[in-house]
């Protein structure tokens, strides 16, 4: 006899497969040019046995970006950080969306054409979701400009600059091997863009590091 624990825990080592190859060829053709038949095939199951756990290509979608949403907003909130000072919050606020970009890449990618896309499927949980955390960050950066800690820009070109910087390492990575000679990007290739790329930032909003 099965129990149902341990049909319970099948079911969701299966789930999060077949999200997992899912994941990898909606990065590789978006949405639209991405067929049930090639995630099952990726996914080593049949089409038949793939509708059996997501019913349609929407839902599975759907649990794809949701998933990647949960995985990007875990290193969003800058309040969060270790550190006191702007320096060190920001450093690890960098580091944490670096290692977003070298552990999840194809997530990235997916989340990039949604957006790109216009946020069809994501506009909601965008708005319940991501605008919540960014308002908090938006607010710390803000007390920071008025001791006089860093200098007075716009805090939410701050957050969209460091987005584009680090997640350009997931969603152009190929663009990257290419001018670094790479066959794919290595461990110190992702330590030596958070390195830059904090350099950059601190120095450019007027914080030493």
């Amino acid at each position: 006899m099965i129990r149902n624990g341990t049909k319970e825990t099948k079911r969701q080592h299966n789930e999060l497969h077949i999200l997992s190859a899912a994941e990898e060829i909606f990065a590789q053709h978006g949405y639209n040019g991405a067929p049930l038949e090639l995630i099952a095939e990726r996914a080593g199951l049949s089409k038949q046995n793939l509708l059996y756990y997501f019913p349609s290509k929407k839902l599975l979608y759907q649990k794809v970006l949701e998933s990647v949403l949960d995985n990007w907003l875990e290193f969003m909130a800058l309040l969060d950080q270790p550190g006191k000072d702007p320096a060190t919050k920001l450093e690890h606020y960098i580091r944490g969306k670096i290692e977003f970009s070298r552990t999840r890449p194809n997530g990235s990618k997916v989340y990039a054409n949604e957006i790109i896309s216009g946020a069809p499927h994501l506009s909601n949980e965008l708005k319940a979701r991501l605008l919540q955390h960014l308002e908090a960050d938006l607010k710390l950066v803000n007390v920071w400009i008025a001791e006089g800690q860093m200098d007075p820009i716009d805090p939410a070109h701050l957050f969209f600059m460091i987005w584009a910087a680090t997640q350009t390492y997931a969603d152009f990575s190929s663009q990257i091997e290419i001018v670094l000679g790479r066959s794919k990007l290595e461990a110190s290739d992702f330590e030596d863009a958070a390195k830059f790329v904090t350099h950059v930032i601190l120095k450019g909003i007027g914080i030493k590091n």
